[in-house]
């Protein structure tokens, strides 16, 4: 992991003169209000460090916790992803001091659960789709900015000369917001706002809403239909009838028996 010094981008001044930080602060204002207005950046500022700018920190000796929300007038959350911390551990010894830094940082999901990727690689992906959480990317590495800079609605952050520097919005950026203005596309800020307004009018059912509903019930087995069915009792009544029948039966066969022998004894 190199720690890109910037050399070569403007903007840097040193910390040793008001004047140029009262300058500073007045452009980080004038981007901010640009991301705010365009892409519903607001606070809490999710700043995502990357190793090389926790590196960069902790060469400047700058406290993150206390110089960011005075540079962004604004409270901030410093926020990194398992990829990069796991990337710290496998570097060593010399980011030890980078490794803590990042340590003390919230841990934001990051979609490499069972694999593990480059930070640069993690936190590329987690800008992906608009940037729908508003992070910032804090990073010294080059081909990461350039990255960055072409995803539309992307606050980038980096350090130059032991000085915290928010960058413009990049041409990639602008270009997005005037194609939004011209009615040719619809920012993801946008989108949620209409679909905000549409729920409140009850033009849109709300979407959790028809989720729950749609959810059914595992319902188990209907606790009647377990039951073993009982054998059906015989009938007392038909049992008895057909007995007496049986009887008169038996009484008529020898009744016409006995007569039969009287009539034959009478002949003889």
């Amino acid at each position: 992991m190199r720690a890109f010094t910037h050399a070569s981008w403007s903007g840097g001044l040193g910390p040793g003169k008001p004047g140029m930080k009262i300058t500073r602060q007045k452009h980080a204002k004038k981007h901010l209000g640009f991301f705010r207005n365009n892409f519903g950046v607001r606070e809490p500022y999710q700043i995502l460090l990357d190793g090389t700018f926790c590196q960069a920190a902790l060469r400047g000796r700058i406290q993150l916790r206390e110089q960011l929300p005075r540079y962004l007038m604004g409270e901030t959350q410093l926020c990194t992803t398992r990829c990069v911390l796991k990337e710290l551990e496998t570097l060593g010894k010399d980011l030890y001091g980078a490794k803590l830094i990042a340590q003390k940082c919230q841990v934001r999901n990051c979609p490499h659960f069972k694999n593990a990727v480059s930070g640069s690689e993690c936190l590329l992906s987690m800008v992906e789709e608009g940037n729908p959480h508003h992070y910032f990317v804090a990073t010294q590495d080059q081909n990461l900015s350039v990255k960055v800079k072409k995803k539309p609605g992307v606050p980038l952050m980096f350090i130059i000369q032991n000085t915290m520097v928010l960058d413009k919005p990049s041409p990639k950026t602008i270009a997005f917001v005037k194609a939004v203005e011209s009615g040719q596309l619809v920012s993801v800020h946008e989108k949620e706002s209409i679909r905000h307004l549409k729920e409140e009018q009850g033009l849109v059912k709300n979407t959790e809403q028809s989720r729950r509903k749609k959810r059914k019930k595992i319902s188990g087995p209907n606790p009647l239909s377990c039951l073993k069915k009982k054998k059906k009792a015989p009938d007392t009544q038909s049992s008895a009838s057909e007995k007496k029948r049986k009887r008169k039966r038996i009484r008529n066969r020898s009744n016409s028996k006995v007569l039969s022998e009287k009539q034959n004894a009478e002949g003889e």
